[in-house]
């Protein structure tokens, strides 16, 4: 089981023109379907009037072939979006997506000029994505007095944690999320932070 990756930290744009047709292509991070249509519209917005707006996006590890799509979005089925998934399937970084935006020059490129001409950028751009690692977190949960709540905020934030939600009642029940990596320094500086009285449970 895979327990980090690394993600995109910035976007690339790479831009370029193949027998009289202008590409650009945009390499950013994308952890899910949605940011892919985000950055569609922005995309649209920023470069009007293009003749075609092909993407491709994988969204959860690089080894992930669940999260993951393409488009060619009017080109000939196969000679854009495919292949641009291929080259980031191949990068080995996850949450990555691409769009290349094609405004058409005139000069028919035919099938396997295509799939050159919209992994170019792609290619010429993966080696400059700057990436950061991530790290899977899993959920956990403890119960802890109001009075330790800011301390416990504290120690799940220095461990690199995500707060997901917190119910209060008598006392204070709170759900995070951590990496497995920082489980066993979590556990000593929270029995060295209330002496032994508190607990997490883990699932993992």
């Amino acid at each position: 089981m895979i327990e980090s990756y690394l993600v995109p930290k910035g976007n690339v744009l790479i831009e370029e023109e193949i027998k009289h047709s202008r590409f650009i292509s945009l390499l950013f991070h994308c952890p899910n379907q949605q940011q892919m249509k985000l950055a569609l519209t922005d995309i649209k917005l920023q470069y009007p009037g293009a003749s075609h707006y092909c993407y491709a996006f994988v969204a959860g590890s690089p080894e992930n072939t669940v999260d993951m799509g393409a488009s060619d979005d009017g080109e000939p089925s196969g000679s854009a979006g495919k292949p641009m998934l291929a080259c980031l399937q191949g990068a080995n970084i996850g949450e990555l997506g691409a769009i290349v935006v094609r405004y058409f020059g005139g000069t028919k490129l035919g099938v396997g000029g295509l799939v050159r001409a919209y992994t170019s950028g792609i290619k010429q751009g993966l080696p400059q994505v700057q990436t950061q690692i991530k790290h899977i977190r899993y959920p956990a949960s403890l119960v802890c007095h109001y009075a330790q709540l800011t301390d416990i905020e504290y120690l799940v934030n220095q461990n690199d944690g995500v707060i997901v939600d917190k119910v209060f009642t008598d006392k204070v029940d709170i759900h995070f999320e951590l990496a497995k990596s920082y489980h066993q320094d979590f556990n000593q500086a929270l029995a060295t932070l209330t002496q032994g009285q508190l607990q997490v449970k883990f699932t993992v």
